[in-house]
C-alpha cells in the first residue's frame, strides 16, 4: 500500500516535471525551435488543428523558422495563426513555405519572460507540494485506520519528503537554464 502511494506521488511529480518542460519550450528565446508553434492552432475547414498536423515546421537556421503547410490552400490561414498569435512574430510566405523569422528580444521582453519563466516555475512546485500534501494524507490516513505500522509511515514521510525535494531540485534547474537561454545575447 504504502509502495503504491509512493510511486503514484513519483509519477505525478513526473509529470509536473514534464510540463513545466512543456510550457518553458513555448517561451521563446532569440533562437528558432521548432516547439514554439506547437500550441498554435489554425481553423482547418472549420475545426481548430494544431499547426503540427496541417504543416511541416522545422528550423531553417538559427533565426528561421520555416513552416511547409502540406495543403497549400490553408498557407494565409496558417500565416494569419502566427501573426496574430502572442509571441510577436511576423511570417513570409515565400511560394511554397511560410518563413517565421526570430526578431532579437529588447533586454525588456528578456526581463518579462524571465519573470514568465519564474511565474511557470512556482506553480510547478505547487503542484509537486500539492502531490506531496495529498501523499501526506494517504499515509496518515492508513496509519489512522491501523493498516501500517507507525515506523513505516514515517519511513514512508522521509521517501515522499526526499521525492519532493528532487524534483523541486529538478524543477529550479530546468527554469535556471531558461533563464540563461533568455538572458544570452
Amino acid at each position: 500500500m504504502i509502495d503504491a502511494i509512493q510511486a503514484d506521488a513519483e509519477e505525478r511529480m513526473t509529470k509536473s516535471v514534464e510540463a513545466l518542460r512543456h510550457e518553458l519550450a513555448k517561451i521563446r528565446t532569440g533562437r528558432a525551435n521548432a516547439g514554439l508553434l506547437e500550441h498554435l492552432r489554425v481553423d482547418y475547414y472549420g475545426t481548430p488543428t494544431p499547426i503540427t498536423q496541417v504543416a511541416n515546421v522545422s528550423v531553417a537556421d538559427a533565426r528561421t523558422l520555416s513552416v511547409t503547410p502540406w495543403d497549400k490552400s490553408v498557407m494565409q490561414v496558417v500565416e494569419k495563426a502566427i501573426r496574430d498569435s502572442d509571441l510577436g512574430l511576423n511570417p513570409v510566405t515565400t511560394g511554397e513555405a511560410i518563413h517565421v523569422p526570430m526578431p532579437p528580444l529588447t533586454e525588456e521582453r528578456r526581463k518579462e519572460m524571465v519573470r514568465l519563466v519564474g511565474h511557470e516555475g512556482e506553480a510547478a512546485k505547487v503542484a509537486v507540494r500539492n502531490i506531496r500534501r495529498d501523499a501526506i494524507s494517504h499515509l496518515k490516513g492508513l496509519l489512522k485506520n491501523k493498516e501500517v505500522a507507525e515506523d513505516d509511515e514515517k519511513r514512508a514521510l522521509d521517501v515522499i519528503q526526499k521525492l519532493t525535494d528532487k524534483y523541486v531540485a529538478e524543477l529550479d534547474k530546468l527554469m535556471a537554464v531558461k533563464e540563461k537561454d533568455l538572458m544570452e545575447v
